[in-house]
């Protein structure tokens, strides 16, 4: 009699056991999908990082000179890399592989990798694609493409197979397709041409397969704006790549199409920071506009296409289109309104962003030093944090990381009325 009761306590605590094995597993399944948490075990994938808020995007260029004849050091992107990490930034698009900078990148994040076993950095890897004669003193021939872009796209394609735990998304050309590029643009076959040789190696095992393809560009590309490029080829494209990366500037907007940007009559009594809140309210609802139009476009070529931001950013500073004699859009206080928007907005929505970008680059606009291309970093050359990050640094967040030899501290000296002495109002409509 005793070992039978002994037998039936075992067999309860046993059965008892299980189940709470089992509610374990499910709250920690439960957790791990309500925070979008990858378990280290995993092997992180785009599908798994796009669009988490876990997973902050970035664009970042670690050009610190006026040329990029100067090219940045691995210590120079080490320093870089820990300053975005602490931002809980995780994965950052590059631009140019045949520049000796990415190779450089990837090799600090490997690096980094190794001295910090929990130190996560993914990369989007931008191939450039332009057209035949572009950046020449001969006429662009956007009907042919250049002979280099075969070039990089086998540079691409080395790289991702040498870097695969690394680069998780390559992007075929950027702003490639839109026709305002004049210097460089190149027709949608082209884009498609090459989208289709990488899904081709994947299939074929010489790329990883769990690696997205895609083509970053303007709205417009994406059949978001001129029905002039609604075209069989976008069609197929929308159709060959693994999600969509779209660009919308509110910014460059301000100036081309300044109706929502203008203050209305009806405002003519808020103060002025109202008026520059209202116009940032505008802009967010401008890039939400944009992105829909993309988003319905191409879900109605294909429903089940995610859509993603590769680029939104906003200059601080400018002494042209943008600026006091433009549209008055240039600033810091504005930037930061933006970033904090387009980040709560994208994170809500489980929408990629990558904003554009990390650290100012002197080099875009090397011959007019305020202009506004090279202002369009969250942080200066010298590692002061502009008004967008001025709460990280009250966070102590950056304690221990310096920029060009010099800790990262705010602009202005953290003094916000001499900031907001640089607001522009933006004019009335």
């Amino acid at each position: 009699m005793k070992i039978k009761t002994l037998f039936y306590i075992k067999s309860a605590f046993k059965s008892f056991a299980l189940v709470v094995l089992i509610l374990i597993a499910f709250s920690f399944r439960m957790e791990v999908k309500k925070n979008n948490y990858i378990p280290k075990t995993k092997k992180v994938t785009a599908k798994d990082i796009l669009g988490n808020p876990n997973y902050l995007a970035i664009c970042y260029g670690g050009y610190r000179q006026k040329t990029r004849d100067i090219q940045p050091t691995i210590e120079e992107v080490k320093e870089d890399l820990k300053i975005l990490s602490v931002l809980k930034i995780k994965v950052i698009r590059t631009y140019n592989v045949h520049l000796k900078e990415v190779a450089t990148i990837l090799k600090a994040i490997e690096i980094l990798k190794k001295e910090d076993k929990h130190f996560e950095m993914y990369v989007m890897l931008g191939a450039w694609i332009d057209c035949k004669n572009a950046w020449t003193k001969l006429e662009p021939n956007h009907d042919v493409e250049s002979d280099r872009n075969a070039i990089e796209i086998d540079e691409a394609v080395r790289l991702s197979n040498k870097y695969p735990d690394i680069i998780k998304i390559i992007s075929v050309g950027n702003e490639a397709m839109v026709k305002w590029a004049t210097s460089y643009y190149v027709q949608s076959n082209v884009i498609l041409k090459w989208v289709n040789h990488l899904q081709e190696l994947k299939k074929s095992n010489k790329l990883p397969k769990d690696l997205w393809i895609t083509s970053s560009d303007d709205f417009a590309s994406w059949g978001g704006g001129d029905e002039s490029y609604k075209t069989k080829d976008l069609e197929d494209l929308i159709n060959a790549v693994d999600y969509v990366s779209m660009h919308t500037y509110p910014y460059h907007n301000s100036h081309y199409h300044s109706d929502f940007w203008k203050v209305p009559q009806e405002e003519d009594n808020l103060s002025d920071v109202e008026k520059v809140n209202s116009a940032m309210n505008r802009s967010l609802e401008f890039a939400k506009m944009q992105y829909n139009t993309v988003k319905n476009y191409v879900h109605s070529i294909n429903p089940n296409k995610p859509v993603h931001i590769g680029e939104t950013g906003w200059a601080s500073s400018s002494d042209g289109l943008y600026g006091n004699d433009g549209s008055k859009a240039s600033d810091e206080y504005k930037q930061a309104l933006i970033y904090n928007a387009m980040r709560a907005w994208t994170n809500k929505e489980g929408i990629a962003c990558f904003f554009f970008e990390a650290f100012d680059e002197p080099w875009k606009d090397s011959g007019n030093p305020s202009g506004s291309e090279n202002h369009f970093g969250l942080l200066t050359v010298d590692g002061k944090a502009k008004f967008a990050l001025w709460n990280d640094v009250d966070k102590k967040v950056f304690n221990g990381l310096k920029r060009n030899g010099n800790a990262i501290d705010k602009t202005y000296n953290g003094n916000s009325s001499e900031l907001m002495k640089t607001v522009l109002i933006p004019p009335r409509k």
